[in-house]
Parts: C-alpha cells; sequence; structure tokens
C-alpha cells in the first residue's frame, strides 16, 4: 500500500497491523481508523496486544507487516519514486513529536522537579526561549491541578499527582495524538479519578486519544467508540453502549462478565472493610 491510500479526514489508519516476536505472534491483523477529536478506548484481557498496538503507532517498535499511517504520513516507512524507504532516525523523531504517550508507570526524571520533567522536551527538541517553554509548562501545570507543586520532585508527589505531570509532559510537545497505555493501573484505588478527570477534561477539549483502559466507567462515559481486542485481533468494535451494554460476540460478553465480577467483589470487599472498621470506631 502506498502512501496516498490515505487520503481520508482519519488522523489515525492502522491497516492489517501484524506484530511478531520471534515465533509468537501478538497482532494478527489489525484494522482501525481514529478521526482527529475522537476519543477511542482499546479494551481487552492481558496479552490480547493493545499495547503493542499503542508501541507501533509511536514507533517504539517495528512492524512486521500492514501499514500505519498518521496525520496523512506513513509511519516509520516513506515512499520514494515507488519504493518503500526506512524513514532516518531524526524524521522517525520528528513524526514522534505528534504524539503523546502516557505510561502505566509515570517513567519521569527523578532528579528533575515537576516543572523540569514538563519542560524537558520542548527544550530539547524545539529550542525555543526558556522563559517562553517555563511559562506554557507552568500553564500546562495548572492545567492538571499542580501549579502549586510545580517545585517539587516526583518522590515528593503522590502516584495520581506523577501521573498528571505525565500528562502535561506529553501536552508539552502539542502533539496532534495522545496515548494513554493503562494510566490508572499503577494507582491506589482513591488517587484513579483525579487522573480520569484530567483526561475526561481533555476529551472535552477536543484532544484525539486512544486509550488502553480496564476503567468501564470512564469508556462508557467518554469514548466515541470501544474496541474489544483479544489474541492479537479486533473481535468487536463500535459505540461504548452497544459493546458494553449489548455486546455480540461471545468473546466480549465473557470479558466483561469476568470484570462485572471483579468489580463486584472488590464492592463486597470494600464494604466488609467499612463495617470492620466502624465496629473498631465504636
Amino acid at each position: 500500500m502506498t502512501a496516498t491510500a490515505t487520503e481520508s479526514d482519519n488522523l489515525v489508519r492502522a491497516v492489517n497491523v501484524t506484530k511478531a516476536f520471534g515465533s509468537h505472534e501478538v497482532l494478527k491483523g489489525i484494522d482501525l481508523d481514529v478521526d482527529a477529536k475522537q476519543v477511542v478506548c482499546l479494551l481487552g484481557p492481558s496479552g490480547s496486544g493493545k499495547t503493542t498496538f499503542l508501541r507501533l503507532i509511536n514507533q517504539m517498535e517495528t512492524l512486521t507487516g500492514g501499514r500505519i499511517w498518521v496525520g496523512g504520513e506513513l509511519v516509520g516507512i516513506e515512499e520514494r519514486k515507488g519504493k518503500l524507504h526506512v524513514r532516518k532516525d531524526k524524521d522517525i523523531a520528528r513524526q514522534r513529536s505528534r504524539i503523546g504517550m502516557v505510561f502505566q508507570r509515570f517513567n519521569l526524571f527523578p532528579h528533575m522537579t515537576a516543572i523540569e520533567n514538563v519542560m524537558e522536551a520542548p527544550v530539547k527538541v524545539k529550542r525555543l526561549p526558556k522563559d517562553q517553554i517555563k511559562k506554557e509548562a507552568l500553564e500546562l501545570l495548572d492545567m492538571v491541578g499542580l501549579g502549586e507543586r510545580a517545585n517539587f520532585y516526583p518522590s515528593q508527589l503522590s502516584g495520581g499527582q506523577q501521573q498528571r505531570v505525565a500528562i502535561a509532559r506529553a501536552l508539552a510537545m502539542k502533539p496532534e495524538l495522545l496515548l494513554f497505555d493503562e494510566p490508572t493501573s499503577a494507582l491506589d484505588p482513591e488517587l484513579v479519578g483525579e487522573v480520569l478527570g484530567v483526561m475526561r477534561n481533555l476529551a472535552n477539549e477536543g484532544t484525539t486519544m486512544i486509550v488502553v483502559t480496564h476503567e468501564m466507567g470512564f469508556a462508557r462515559e467518554v469514548a466515541d467508540r470501544v474496541v474489544f481486542m483479544d489474541q492479537g485481533v479486533v473481535v468487536e468494535e463500535g459505540a461504548p453502549n452497544e459493546v458494553l451494554l449489548n455486546p455480540k460476540e461471545e468473546r466480549t460478553k465473557s470479558f466483561l462478565r469476568r470484570v462485572k465480577q471483579q468489580a463486584e467483589a472488590e464492592a463486597a470487599h470494600d464494604e466488609e472493610l467499612i463495617q470492620t472498621l466502624e465496629v473498631i470506631g465504636d
């Protein structure tokens, strides 16, 4: 397929994407389109290929087969005189600068303050005046509710606060696309809401996002489309209420039943803990 095959409104287009590590096939032909300002949530059990797919979009892994376009450009390769060539490192870095990624673990530089973490990429890549970059970084920290903690080090911040700094850092390069890889999975339950709140605000502002998540409430409320993946393929996709409330495929139904059972078990445990604390309090 050539680059001209993706002239459309899609900000992201994946066609027959495959990825193998040795003899292990992780992705087995993924097709996915994401329009500008859309939020697409990827759901599925561990090992279904969701994270690998994000890493391919951001060129942290190389494709085994298929094609991915971001903003109309082939990712990782380019066409010259009818032939495909691997992009040079500088060109790959330019493509990556259009994409922000937020990981499960916050990956902040521990020796840098919150504002220094946010400033790092723009200072090194954009080479703009530091005063301008610092002003924009502080505005981003304000946006995620951490303006007063700009000079705190990661060790002085809670997990939720560190993840919000990571989101501000991802936004610092003014990306066209944000990728989230289970951004709340490493957080204590009481800190999940503050991170999801920031993500809701970004969605409301029209930020294009692909989100790998197990937060079903968030997916139902915020996503334009939900994609259920299992064993390296897209099993089912559609509007959140269709996939989450009225799934057609048995594999989707089975996954959602397990998620519900786990949520009910956690709720029962929380209720038991509350009752125990009330007895202790008496």
